[in-house]
């Protein structure tokens, strides 16, 4: 039914044009309801000392909701600016955690976000093992996850969810139980947001092109890059689009074209991926691209079962040709395993990173 349905959309629409990657990203910022946010009252909550690393925990406004609770991370000894790094955390249908899945703070991480980790990021906090590079580090929680998310009781009480689940004789810890809710509970959010003229994923790029402002603003922080997998490699992609000065981005295991995942791959994504009006516009992998001729790394995850083989290869194609004419400034990384951002991966984004974001000497 939807590939029928498909064709007379295509036809009647004008599906998936081929914008100029300047007049694309002010359309598509328009149509997906970006939110004009900042970092406001920023506090730091406590600091702490783990080997070679210096970590703080911040909080700041947004202007709605509970405070934003966020990590940064940086070699204790630092002297002089660094570059800097908005890490951003995934999807994962893990609500209960943000920040955590991917940065330790004092505590290290819970059982659910050390499950997690072990099967995505190859068992380690990526956020930590970047700084240690010879980063600032900037890993935030954002609307939805970790301090952002909605009281138990409001996932709960909207989806309908019951939190036994299938398995009423054993019980859930806390974290699963909210996860489990919050699973539902994310169509009430993109309803809210449709009914407010924005949309998920434009309320969540406003509050990430907040953070990216904030970790700017810092003294010793030079120039700055994003990375992220999978949700968070999609937050990376429209930190590329929609701020012109982050200068690096990094999308592991989250890009395909959206026409070759009708009838079989739109059920398990977020509705991050899926805002309105912006296949009117042009295809995802074109708006991830949008920033050419600026440097981005694309990781494609082979074996990925969220994505097909087929929307992989379109996205490397657009992406690739949106960079024809600045060809060194697109990297391209096709790993054979399953939707993941593993240590190997993470190191080639280490060192790509390091390149892109090297501080200029200063002028004689």
């Amino acid at each position: 039914m939807f590939s029928e349905l498909a064709g007379i959309a295509a036809a009647q629409r004008g599906l998936y044009p081929v914008l100029p990657g300047p007049e694309l990203r002010v359309a598509a910022r328009e149509a997906i309801g970006v939110i004009d946010l900042e970092a406001a009252g920023v506090r730091v909550e406590r600091t702490w000392t783990d080997g070679d690393l210096h970590g703080e925990e911040l909080s700041w406004s947004v202007g709605f909701g509970p405070r934003t609770r966020a990590y940064l991370l940086k070699p204790r000894d630092a002297d002089g600016p660094l570059p800097g790094v908005v890490a951003l955390h995934c999807h994962a249908g893990m609500k209960w955690a943000g920040k955590e899945k991917i940065a330790d703070g004092p505590e290290g991480p819970s059982p659910e976000v050390r499950r997690l980790r072990d099967a995505i990021y190859g068992g380690r906090a990526f956020a930590n093992a970047l700084a240690r590079r010879g980063f600032v580090v900037l890993a935030h929680d954002v609307f939805v996850w970790g301090s952002r998310r909605f009281p138990l009781e409001t996932a709960e009480g909207s989806s309908g969810v019951d939190d036994r689940g299938d398995a009423p004789d054993a019980p859930l810890s806390e974290a699963d139980r909210y996860d489990r809710a919050a699973k539902a509970h994310e169509h009430v959010v993109a309803k809210h947001c449709a009914a407010l003229g924005t949309s998920f994923t434009g309320v969540v790029a406003g509050e990430d092109l907040a953070a990216a402002a904030y970790l700017r603003s810092r003294p010793d922080v030079g120039p700055v890059g994003c990375a992220g997998l999978s949700g968070g490699g999609l937050r990376a992609a429209l930190l590329g689009a929609f701020d012109p000065r982050m200068r690096a981005v990094v999308v592991a295991a989250m890009a395909s074209s959206y026409r070759d995942m009708l009838d079989g791959h739109v059920e398990r994504h977020t509705w991050m991926l899926w805002p309105p009006g912006l296949p009117r516009l042009g295809d995802y992998p074109d708006l991830m691209a949008a920033r050419a001729p600026e440097p981005l790394m694309v990781q494609y995850a082979m074996r990925d079962e969220l994505f097909p083989e087929a929307g992989m290869l379109r996205a490397h194609a657009i992406i690739g040709e949106r960079y024809r004419d600045a060809p060194e400034s697109y990297a391209a990384v096709f790993a054979e395993v399953p939707h993941s951002f593993d240590v190997p991966m993470q190191e080639r984004a280490f060192d790509w990173l390091a390149a892109g974001l090297r501080v200029q000497p200063p002028p004689v």
